[in-house]
């Protein structure tokens, strides 16, 4: 009988800016706006032969009872601006941005993305995420005017139309250039239209076709609605869920999804967000593990996280005492505005009743309620022991790779790279160098043409 062929893993590093998850007290910690953060971060996770670097977006400060959310540091800057600095020092790593497909347009979009791809030589990766909630598009023209059960209708569309443009040049069309005597040989190159319910917009791309085609599409969404959009139009999705029976369900409801779609499995990788904290042992990995949670979550933090739940104001409660003795309020969250993990609590009376079960059980404060309800780290251990996690997982189909978030800004993916990473190599699941030069090489993606990634770039 043959053995099974190890699957090769993906690795790539999400810079941790603008959160309460990164330990900002911790003296290594640095600046999350600084260029030269974004550079020590990019070059680590390119020495250690990573796919891509992903950058997260925000389009509005956080706010919490109507002040600003101090917890997080606040800012963020330009997406594209980063990525395209990036390129300019870097090599071969992937460059992956969130870009909101509620208020933005196809045609800026697509033509940001097709430079980004085109300056990068082939690295360019969108991670394409909807938004419904007025705080957010009170920065925007519409505004507020978007139901939440047509994000995905706009999204679909959104993508759609911004695949004709980047298909609207001809594989080899290129613009005139005098100093090579090259001229347009298809004057059709560019051209476009598009009619539909969310966009109606025709004319001539202006951007030639980029090395990859188009951009890597990652999808972030895990509702029914999410991972269907990423059976259907996505490279890679990012995945919640880091135990073995958690990602294995995931993965395989993702999976069978893709056939409806005339898909198959390896046009499609899973690849949940990590965190990690390592030491010379497991025991002492996970002694700093904790101390990396009560770091994260101070007494203000929890109970502006419960306040989440709650949708009141709690601040006149004691971290170290009892659960609120009074239920959330139900309706739309109206104190914490901005925030992601607020639509994580679809029933919050559920989740209250629930969490009131655990904290009597377990004689719980609201601080150490929200520390064992929050994420804990996904890799805790020794570098063999979280080598060996990884591997696992990605061996019995739980993921396909990892994205680490490490909760230090920039220098905490070091440590891994430097002793992981080589661990990886010597079980042959992990490349020791690029064998390709754009992203979709990396990830094993073929050309949206039907050509090998590698092939397309070099025509």
């Amino acid at each position: 009988m043959s053995r099974k062929a190890l699957k090769q893993i993906h690795l790539a590093a999400h810079f941790p800016g603008v959160n309460n998850t990164t330990v900002w007290s911790d003296p290594a910690a640095g600046s999350h706006i600084d260029f030269d953060s974004f550079v020590h971060f990019a070059r680590t996770a390119e020495r250690a032969k990573f796919d891509f670097l992903f950058l997260a977006e925000g389009l509005r400060l956080r706010e919490q009872g109507g002040q600003i959310y101090d917890l997080d540091v606040v800012g963020r800057p330009d997406t594209f601006t980063v990525l395209a600095a990036l390129a300019a020092v870097t090599d071969r790593l992937g460059l992956t941005g969130t870009i909101n497909s509620t208020f933005n347009e196809p045609y800026e979009v697509a033509r940001q993305f097709a430079s980004l791809d085109h300056l990068s030589e082939g690295r360019a990766a969108w991670n394409v995420v909807t938004s419904w909630d007025a705080f957010t598009g009170e920065n925007f023209r519409r505004g507020g005017f978007l139901p939440r059960e047509d994000r995905y209708t706009r999204a679909r569309e959104f993508l759609a139309t911004a695949n004709e443009l980047f298909d609207s040049w001809e594989r080899g069309a290129v613009v005139a250039d005098a100093p090579s005597g090259r001229f347009l040989r298809d004057g059709r190159a560019g051209a476009f239209a598009h009619r539909g319910p969310h966009f109606d917009i025709g004319g001539r791309f202006n951007v030639p076709r980029s090395p990859q085609g188009r951009p890597v599409i990652f999808q972030a969404g895990d509702s029914d609605e999410g991972r269907e959009f990423a059976a259907a139009s996505a490279d890679a999705i990012f995945g919640r869920y880091g135990t073995l029976d958690e990602g294995r369900a995931f993965y395989a409801d993702v999976k069978r999804r893709l056939a409806a779609y005339d898909r198959t499995h390896d046009q499609l990788k899973i690849l949940p967000a990590a965190t990690f904290v390592l030491g010379d042992t497991d025991a002492e990995a996970h002694e700093a593990a904790y101390e990396v949670r009560r770091l994260q979550v101070s007494g203000q933090t929890a109970i502006k996280y419960l306040e989440h739940v709650w949708n009141r104001d709690l601040s006149g409660y004691d971290p170290d005492g009892p659960l609120p003795d009074v239920d959330p309020l139900p309706g739309e969250n109206t104190i914490a505005l901005g925030r992601a993990s607020v639509r994580q609590f679809r029933d919050p009376l559920e989740t209250a009743r629930r969490w009131r079960a655990l904290a009597e059980a377990k004689n719980l404060s609201i601080r150490e309620l929200v520390i064992s309800t929050t994420s804990e780290q996904t890799f805790i251990g020794s570098p063999g022991t979280v080598a060996e996690a990884i591997d696992t997982l990605v061996q019995a189909d739980a993921a396909d790779g990892f994205i680490l978030v490490p909760h230090i800004t920039p220098g905490g993916l070091d440590v891994f790279a430097d002793t992981v990473v080589p661990l990886l190599q010597e079980r042959g699941v992990f490349r020791t160098d690029y064998e390709g030069t754009t992203l979709r090489d990396h990830l094993g993606l073929a050309d949206p043409g039907g050509e090998p990634a590698r092939e397309a770039a070099a025509s």
